[in-house]
């Protein structure tokens, strides 16, 4: 966590000259996020090195968002060519920590702020940005097939994977539910508690990758967590909530299982690829808690044809710890 070489010039034309640079955390991809501490001002200096990233999304978004009264942080410079972006710093209070340290009571509440929220952004049209749609679903569950299965040695069989989702996506595709902008990774990790007194005291972050498609995804996204558990019961609650809002239409329950067996899926190969591939062994730690999620989603009748073949091709002892066990080997 180095800054780079080039971040000091960055910061004195920013008008942040001789201002300290402090790690603050690196993520899945290449981008790394530095604190810019200059006297009484604080900032967040974004780090998203080219070829491998490109802040431009992650503005226009943030842009987007700030348009339709969210808290997403402020622009306050940038330069493209270097992939470097100075950004309003939201703080340290995220709901993930919050949640783990006060109790339920809190968690609920915080936890329904955050619906609430969604449910805002659901009744707006959806972001100009690309559609979420049956071909990039496909393209992220075989992330599983590609990464995950030989990572443990299981040779699957790929066609009769990708025809099971080719059953089940259109009910997800064809849902009479609203096209929604998509946030993507909606999660404890990603919301801020902020004390300003739009969006409901929630900051944003990570939306770079935002597609437009269906709402029960970034429901997924926060309710089958992929880093902290939470409760089936909170899930319910929440999903009750949401729908009191928002007034999904009868097909919701079984998008929300597809899209979170869809998320799942993925999250297992983009993890074992973290670790193989990236050299991050750390995401292995949150497998059993995504196969344990996936199996539940695989539990809803609209996914059955997927629950055969994970059934046929991926036995039990295949899953949970079994890639941990192989990278301990």
């Amino acid at each position: 966590m180095i800054p780079p070489a080039t971040a000091p010039a960055f910061l004195a034309q920013a008008g942040w000259d001789g201002a300290a640079i402090v790690p603050l955390a690196g993520d899945a991809s290449f981008r790394r996020y530095f604190r810019v501490l200059d006297g009484g001002r604080r900032a967040v200096l974004m780090d998203a090195p080219p070829p491998h990233e490109d802040p431009r999304p992650f503005i226009a978004i943030a842009e987007h968002l700030v348009g339709q009264g969210f808290a997403a942080p402020q622009i306050l410079a940038r330069d493209l060519d270097q992939g470097l972006v100075l950004i309003e710093d939201f703080g340290d209070e995220r709901l993930k920590e919050y949640a783990e340290s006060h109790n339920a009571e809190d968690e609920l509440a915080v936890y329904g702020r955050a619906i609430d929220l969604l449910a805002d952004l659901h009744r707006l049209p959806a972001a100009d940005v690309p559609a979420y749609d049956h071909a990039v679903y496909q393209r992220e569950v075989g992330l599983l097939t590609e990464w995950y299965c030989p990572a443990v040695g299981l040779a699957v069989d790929v066609d009769a994977y990708r025809a099971a989702w080719d059953a089940v996506l259109p009910i997800a595709d064809q849902s009479k539910s609203p096209v929604v902008t998509v946030l993507r990774d909606y999660h404890a990790e990603n919301i801020m508690l902020i004390d300003r007194p739009e969006a409901r005291g929630l900051g944003l972050l990570d939306f770079q990758d935002a597609l437009a498609g269906h709402p029960a995804y970034d429901l997924v996204s926060l309710l089958q967590d992929a880093r902290r558990d939470v409760s089936p019961e909170l899930e319910a609650a929440m999903l009750a909530r949401y729908r009191v809002a928002a007034l999904p239409p009868a097909d919701f329950d079984a998008a929300y299982a597809i899209l979170g067996a869809q998320r799942n899926a993925k999250i297992i190969g983009i993890f074992t690829r973290l670790w193989q591939r990236d050299g991050k062994p750390r995401y292995l730690s949150y497998l059993p808690r995504m196969w344990g999620l996936l199996e539940r989603d695989l539990a809803h009748p609209a996914l059955a044809p997927v629950k055969t073949w994970f059934d046929a091709n991926i036995p039990a002892d295949m899953r949970h710890h079994a890639l941990e066990a192989h990278a301990q080997a």
